[in-house]
């Protein structure tokens, strides 16, 4: 029943910023993580940032740090992730996922339960 619906992907131009939104619906726990994964061509899915509604911690992967902020509006059931000066290497399949429970920023976006089906982003160089 849990379904999580993603927007605000697009085509955009090197240095330029998009953010992103994720509807959450159906999830009836009051802990819960949510994130953002991606996917590039030919490439792993990677964890770029998650973060629980518990504490508020959050876990950003190395290549996003300092350019990229998640954030989560519980009364609105919204997760959103700010990506500032994008580089082509950021174009991807971008994903929200979702799994109850409080962890540790650093499992925060292992083992996720519920995704989304993505959101394209092109970052254009």
């Amino acid at each position: 029943e849990v379904q999580l619906v993603e927007s605000g992907g697009g085509l955009v131009q090197t240095g330029r910023s998009l953010k992103l939104s994720c509807v959450v619906s159906g999830f009836t726990g009051d802990r819960y993580a949510i994130g953002w994964f991606r996917q590039a061509p030919g490439k792993e899915r990677e964890a770029i940032s998650c973060i629980s509604n518990v504490d508020g911690g959050t876990y950003y992967a190395d290549s996003v740090k300092g350019r990229f902020t998640i954030s989560n509006d519980n009364a609105q059931k919204t997760v959103y992730l700010q990506m500032n000066s994008l580089k082509p290497e950021d174009t991807a399949v971008y994903y929200c996922a979702a799994k109850s429970g409080d962890y540790y920023p650093v499992h925060l976006c292992l083992y996720m339960k519920h995704w989304g089906k993505g959101t394209l982003v092109t970052v254009s160089s």
